[in-house]
């Protein structure tokens, strides 16, 4: 077990700036704001988008903490037209399957306010399509497997950074879970440890785009002081 007296554990000051209590009531209410513009966009416009604004959102995404600091996650940022035409050309068969023979019912019916179906524009549009791997383990130098923990709950954090740093600089995305993802692995051809986490079309949306009209639960439905 590692303490605070083991020699591998390394401490420096923390960097924190504090706020006076107005500062902080109008930066959370502002974020707020902000945040609560945001819209999952499934019509991108097909205008190039600086790489380099894609690289500080993935650096924004791996300060989420993350099991033992292990931060099981590679962000895979694709450009090249001919692989996002496969990847959705993959995507949408699954989809397919998906909305005529997979899913209940009731998932149906659940989907139906969102005005989705097999047909995934987004992954040829948006000039980014960034897929998050999951790392189910490490691998140490020797080939030996290392064991991560919370590897899902890290990633989910990594991810939601993400998307904020997207809606924030500007952007729009989309968290696509399209089931099975085994296919983004081949694709891709990442390591067997690896595992699709999301599919995040990154873009400008499309100057027609639209979005369902739904609101979101307000503050008393998700949350509770005891």
């Amino acid at each position: 077990m590692t303490t605070a007296s083991d020699p591998s554990y390394r401490a420096r000051p923390l960097d924190f700036v504090r706020f006076d209590p107005t500062q902080m009531r109008d930066r959370a209410r502002s974020w707020f704001v902000e945040m609560d513009r945001r819209r999952s966009v499934r019509q991108f416009s097909t205008e190039p988008v600086p790489h380099e604004l894609i690289a500080d959102a993935i650096r924004t995404a791996s300060t989420a903490p993350s099991g033992a600091h292990m931060q099981p996650w590679t962000f895979v940022v694709v450009s090249d037209p001919d692989i996002r035409a496969r990847i959705r050309a993959a995507a949408e068969a699954e989809e397919e399957k998906f909305y005529t023979r997979r899913a209940p019912d009731e998932w149906l019916e659940a989907l139906a306010p969102l005005g989705t179906d097999a047909v995934k524009t987004h992954i040829t549009d948006a000039p980014y399509v960034v897929v998050l791997f999951r790392h189910r383990h490490g691998i140490n130098a020797d080939g030996s497997i290392r064991k991560y923990y919370y590897t899902s709950e890290s990633c989910g954090i990594a991810a939601g950074l993400f998307i904020a740093a997207v809606h924030h600089m500007g952007l729009a995305t989309l968290p696509h879970t399209p089931s099975p993802m085994g296919f983004l692995a081949e694709i891709l051809d990442r390591p067997g440890n690896e595992q699709a986490f999301l599919l995040l079309p990154v873009g400008y949306p499309a100057a027609d785009a639209q979005v369902p009209d739904i609101t979101r639960k307000p503050l008393d439905a998700v949350a509770t002081w005891v």
